[in-house]
């Protein structure tokens, strides 16, 4: 590898606060770290030189939770966000189906709250609208979607739980279908998928992405090929989460082992999403009467499964969104603790994914057991507040009261920032200032910590407590921004109709993984 300066940048380090240069090793490490006015020395030992023109450096941004070849998949489909009547997403179904006959449809995005009549699309309108074609139409969240008659045929889908004559799929049903679509997608198409996804991750400063795969959520050759292109040393890093569940150490360590994953979590469900429904209530929906959701697993099942992960020393984990599913993994982790010793918990690094109403006395349990909170920012900015989807389905107290940020920051818990992609895309700068400008004003972080969570924040979740930092030594998995208006701390000024900053490179252990410049 080529030894490289990179000069004439403002490099966000602990080691030299007003760092401007830093040299990149043939190792791929951080060579060295100081002042523009000492790298001229360095110019006879480099193989390069890149002139930074004053863009702000960063430590690499990690995504700490999605879903990689449904993200390739979607960037190739149909895209349903933002449509405003069903007739507009069926029109583009109808546009992918007459463009590539017989191929099946994919289309992901829309949400019922954008629609001028608030309601699903049928099954019967997408038999029409694809002329008989296997369409699966996602809602934005994933957690429901509405398919054409083909593809529950082909799928079984209606003989199973969460089964509507209407062709709206939650649950079991849903699940069915999705595994057959994706069942008929080619190998080789997957895998381009995957790619394509990690290169639109390399293009938002991402070098690491936690890709969250299971049996009900992708297929193990999917996840074995999300983990080998993830070494690929011009891809982001990938870091599995396998969504199985064990009762025995043993198991927990063959499970993982057979997968090469990073743990046995991410998407292993305690209950569902917000917008469909199915994330489990302590009290019924606002715009559901007599409805709490659904809980796909118990305490006992939970407390067996992490008491098998900590005593194998596995990273356990679950998907878990509403406030009486937080009571029931909680009180799992609980049991646990007393089964295995509470330190044989906190030592396996465990993790739960959204995690987006809990209370206070939940986040003090996280913070004693070391349960670390994998969330998404975007959601409260797409969804929070007193008048979003959230307060529809929740009413407005609870609908503002969740994503508890500050919560978990002051309260000890380790705190990561993901995408959930493709529910939402890419875009660490965007989850930042949805952090910083959340909607509830008690849980606005401020920048820098809401940067130390996408970044140092994604690598503690992976049990990996010294990434994230520029130093001497560490590997050289960086960022360069440009910033259209900096604060004192060189961090950019976030809101106030300012753009973003714009990704110019990104590197990972020293190979340049995108170059925008």
């Amino acid at each position: 590898m080529p030894t490289t300066l990179y000069r004439r940048g403002r490099v966000r380090t602990p080691e030299h606060p007003r760092a401007t240069a830093l040299v990149v090793g043939d190792d791929g490490r951080i060579a060295w770290l100081g002042a523009e006015i000492d790298a001229d020395r360095h110019l006879g030992a480099v193989d390069g030189v890149v002139d930074l023109d004053g863009a702000l450096v960063l430590p690499g941004f990690v995504d700490a939770h999605a879903h990689l070849s449904h993200t390739g998949l979607g960037m190739r489909s149909v895209d349903l966000a933002g449509t405003r009547t069903v007739t507009e997403a069926l029109d583009l179904v109808a546009e992918a189906a007459r463009v590539a006959p017989g191929r099946p449809v994919f289309a992901h995005g829309w949400q019922e709250q954008d629609w001028t009549r608030e309601r699903a699309m049928t099954s019967v309108e997408l038999d029409r609208a694809s002329g008989g074609a296997v369409v699966y139409a996602s809602r934005i969240d994933g957690h429901s979607a509405v398919v054409s008659s083909a593809l529950v045929d082909l799928s079984g889908a209606a003989d199973l739980d969460g089964w509507s004559s209407s062709g709206f799929l939650v649950r079991a049903a849903k699940n069915a279908a999705r595994a057959a679509f994706d069942a008929s997608r080619a190998p080789a198409d997957r895998r381009s998928d995957i790619e394509a996804a990690l290169r639109a991750a390399a293009a938002a400063g991402i070098v690491a992405v936690h890709e969250c795969g299971g049996p009900l959520l992708t297929s193990a050759e999917d996840f074995a090929d999300v983990l080998d292109l993830g070494r690929r040393p011009d891809l982001p890093a990938t870091v599995g989460y396998w969504a199985e569940e064990v009762t025995d150490p043993e198991q927990a360590r063959a499970l993982a082992a057979l997968h090469g994953a990073h743990g046995l979590g991410g998407d292993l469900n305690i209950d569902g999403s917000i917008g469909s429904h199915t994330c489990l209530l302590r009290e019924d929906y606002a715009d559901a009467p007599g409805s709490r959701g659904t809980a796909y697993r118990d305490v006992a099942a939970v407390r067996d499964h992490v008491a098998a992960c900590a005593a194998a020393g596995v990273q356990s984990g679950f998907h878990v969104i509403g406030d009486a599913g937080m009571d029931l993994v909680l009180e799992g982790y609980a049991q646990a603790a007393e089964l295995v010793g509470a330190e044989a918990v906190r030592a396996s690094r465990p993790r739960l994914e959204h995690a987006e109403m809990v209370d206070a006395a939940g986040i003090a349990v996280m913070a004693r057991l070391g349960v670390g909170a994998s969330v998404q920012p975007a959601f409260d900015a797409y969804w929070g507040g007193r008048e979003g989807m959230y307060a529809e389905r929740l009413g407005p107290d609870r609908g503002v009261a969740t994503n508890p940020l500050v919560g978990f920051s002051a309260g000890g818990v380790r705190l990561g920032f993901g995408s959930d992609s493709p529910v939402t895309p890419f875009g660490p700068w965007a989850a930042i200032r949805a952090a910083v400008e959340h909607r509830d004003e008690s849980q606005r972080l401020d920048s820098a910590t809401a940067v130390d969570a996408h970044t140092r924040g994604g690598w503690s979740l992976a049990a990996e407590d010294d990434g994230g930092v520029l130093r001497v030594g560490a590997p050289a998995s960086f960022a360069a921004w440009s910033v259209a208006e900096p604060e004192p701390s060189g961090l950019p000024v976030l809101g106030g109709g300012l753009p973003l900053p714009t990704c110019l490179l990104t590197l990972r252990d020293g190979v340049v993984l995108f170059d925008g410049r």
